[in-house]
């Protein structure tokens, strides 16, 4: 319930320890200078003569409270106006806040934000597996999959729709012509022999025929039945129709069940024919113009160009419709694509490895764009607090050394007081305080 207020509190409770730590400081280099100016007037009350040592002591007291005072006019005038501001005497670090302020925002962009330190600071970092863990969960990457189902009808949208489309219909010509389209598809047909997925092809087209045959065997003996009639006569057709008929879709499902082994010579044949057209297309440069040339024509014409147009703008209905229904099946693909590319990186060494290198080049590229963002940040931020505030913070910080550094004042300064006492009696004799 008290969450919010946590950090305010936590923020009070620190500068009350500081403040508590500096007002003991003070205190003892007070107590110091208040000594020192204790035992400068209470000698003077013994008259001479006076053992020399405590000559020796006065003149101690009195250099040290020298530098006392010195010391705490200098630290005061870091942050105030010792002698009141109409003085115009102090009051360094809030009179300097601009120049401070555009100091302070240099200094941090330019020591911490530059490409070596920033490479340096993510340098050994595994964002890579971070972002496989995260992609390989489910939730993650249904989270990921619906938030970015969205962008798919409006992608394909955008394809089929202005600049987008006319730019399609200008290149897509361009880009399959010549003979570097042939000699690609040469490749890809390469890669489907050497991995004998073109008989998986034949064979899925083989299997596909026998299905819509046997769905289609009753309609197919009336046809045949019917040209029969048709060529021979009525008499022949009553006769001899349904016997044809048999006869050839027998047949016909004779010769799919011989072609269907894997070494049937029709595969073979058709396994010769495919290895033929790949050498012509890897090898003859005219017959690879000639089928870009083909394929060019294709897609430059006017009807394929609307009827893919139509295609792309029923797909992108169908995506919009279905990215609405509870079970998406485009959310499902995503996500499945997500958690795979997860499993993936995960498994992947070099790739998690090339993927941290290209975060940290990314995050060190950005670090001059940065740079101004952050002496601009800093340099506000500094400028915006009050006098007050600005000096309360840093004196709260360094408070407790300058404290110090009035305290060490003032026993050095008492330190030289005696010393110098000391030596000009040793060269002079007696010499009066």
């Amino acid at each position: 319930m008290h969450h919010p207020s946590a950090p305010t509190e936590a923020v009070t409770d620190d500068r009350a320890e500081d403040r508590a730590r500096l007002a003991r400081w003070r205190l003892y280099a007070g107590a110091a200078m208040a000594t020192t100016l204790a035992a400068t007037i209470g000698l003077y009350a013994i008259e001479p003569p006076r053992p020399w040592w405590l000559d020796l002591a006065h003149a101690a007291a009195k250099a040290g409270f020298v530098g006392a005072v010195a010391d705490w006019f200098a630290v005061n005038a870091l942050f105030r106006y010792p002698f009141g501001r109409w003085t115009g005497i102090g009051g360094l670090i809030p009179r300097e806040k601009q120049r401070l302020a555009g100091g302070m925002g240099r200094f941090v962009a330019r020591q911490f934000f530059t490409p070596d330190s920033i490479r340096r600071a993510v340098e050994g970092v595994d964002v890579a597996s971070a972002i496989a863990r995260w992609l390989s969960d489910p939730v993650s990457a249904r989270g990921a999959a619906t938030a970015l189902a969205p962008f798919v009808p409006r992608l394909i949208e955008t394809v089929a729709d202005g600049r987008a489309r006319a730019t399609l219909q200008r290149l897509l010509p361009r880009v399959v012509e010549g003979p570097g389209t042939g000699r690609l598809l040469g490749r890809l047909l390469r890669t489907l022999l050497d991995g004998n997925e073109h008989q998986k092809v034949f064979g899925f087209a083989l299997a596909r025929t026998k299905e819509v045959l046997a769905r289609n065997e009753r309609r197919l003996k009336a046809v045949i039945e019917a040209r029969v009639a048709e060529e021979g006569g009525q008499v022949v057709g009553i006769v001899a129709g349904a016997w044809i008929a048999r006869r050839v879709l027998a047949a016909l499902n004779a010769e799919l069940a011989r072609i269907e082994p894997d070494d049937s010579d029709l595969r073979a044949a058709f396994n010769a024919w495919v290895e033929h057209e790949v050498r012509r297309l890897e090898r003859d440069p005219s017959r690879a113009a000639a089928i870009a040339e083909a394929l060019s024509g294709v897609f430059g014409h006017a009807s394929v160009v609307a009827w893919l147009e139509d295609s792309l703008l029923r797909l992108a209905q169908m995506a919009r419709f279905d990215i609405e229904h509870e079970r998406s099946r485009i959310i499902d693909a995503l996500a499945d694509f997500i958690i795979n590319l997860g499993a993936t990186l995960a498994a992947d060494e070099a790739a998690r490895h090339g993927l941290n290198r290209l975060i940290e080049e990314i995050v060190a590229g950005l670090a001059p764009a940065t740079q101004a963002r952050i002496e601009g940040f800093v340099a506000g931020k500094v400028s915006a607090w009050s006098d007050e505030d600005l000096v309360e913070r840093i004196e709260l910080k360094v408070g407790r050394e300058l404290q110090m550094i009035r305290l060490n004042g003032t026993i050095l300064g008492a330190a030289v007081g005696a010393v110098l006492y000391a030596v000009l009696s040793g060269l002079f004799g007696r010499v009066p305080v």
